[in-house]
């Protein structure tokens, strides 16, 4: 009834064959999980392969999207009348701290960023250089990651969710760009100024 030839014993692959392409896949597959999934997906990154080529941060950046979107939801199920009275009185707080700072910024810059904007500013800094920051943000609030990336090499410093103004330090943990990532996750135009001081070369726009 059925036209189709049974295989031949010798056609058909040995235990040992199966085995050997077995282990062979398997060794390709974690080979690609370490090289490509870790790093691309949840930034990690054992084997350096993924700093190199680009892939670890585009995983940072995709666990950041998901914390800030996990952090956004408790904040909209926060009261919003007490989210804006302490926005006004952190920034209120920020000014009056550096009313009397007689220390020159070197440099600053001040931007608007819609609903769903983004955008990034870099120090370029050696190893143990240190730099002084000042940001307060007007309008509503915003998500930042303070971070560098260099020499091979990444680092995450502070990160913040529903920020109306921070200020600090920053030391650099390698030779490379450090600096901050801004999301704006409000449903409204905001307004960020920031200034900097303290060893750095170059302090530039990289959005």
């Amino acid at each position: 009834m059925f036209n189709s030839q049974k295989p031949n014993l010798e056609e058909l692959p040995t235990t040992r064959q199966l085995i050997k392409s077995t282990i062979i896949a398997g060794l390709s597959a974690l080979v690609i999980l370490l090289t490509i999934i870790l790093p691309a997906e949840y930034g990690i990154d054992p084997t350096g392969i993924g700093s190199s080529i680009g892939l670890t941060e585009m995983g940072e950046i995709k666990k950041q999207l998901s914390e800030e979107a996990e952090e956004d939801r408790r904040l909209d199920c926060s009261p919003g009348d007490q989210s804006s009275l302490w926005q006004k009185f952190s920034h209120i707080f920020i000014s009056a701290a550096h009313a009397e700072d007689i220390k020159p910024w070197r440099d600053s810059a001040t931007f608007t960023l819609k609903p769903g904007d983004t955008a990034e500013w870099k120090l370029t800094m050696e190893q143990g250089q240190t730099a002084e920051y000042l940001m307060s943000v007007v309008g509503g609030r915003v998500n930042f990651d303070l971070h560098g990336h260099g020499s091979g090499k990444s680092a995450t410093y502070e990160k913040s969710r529903g920020s109306a103004g921070a200020e600090g330090k920053v030391t650099a943990k390698f030779n490379g760009e450090h600096g901050w990532f801004w999301r704006n996750r409000d449903k409204v135009d905001i307004t960020i100024s920031i200034k900097v001081r303290g060893e750095y070369s170059v302090f530039s726009d990289k959005s």
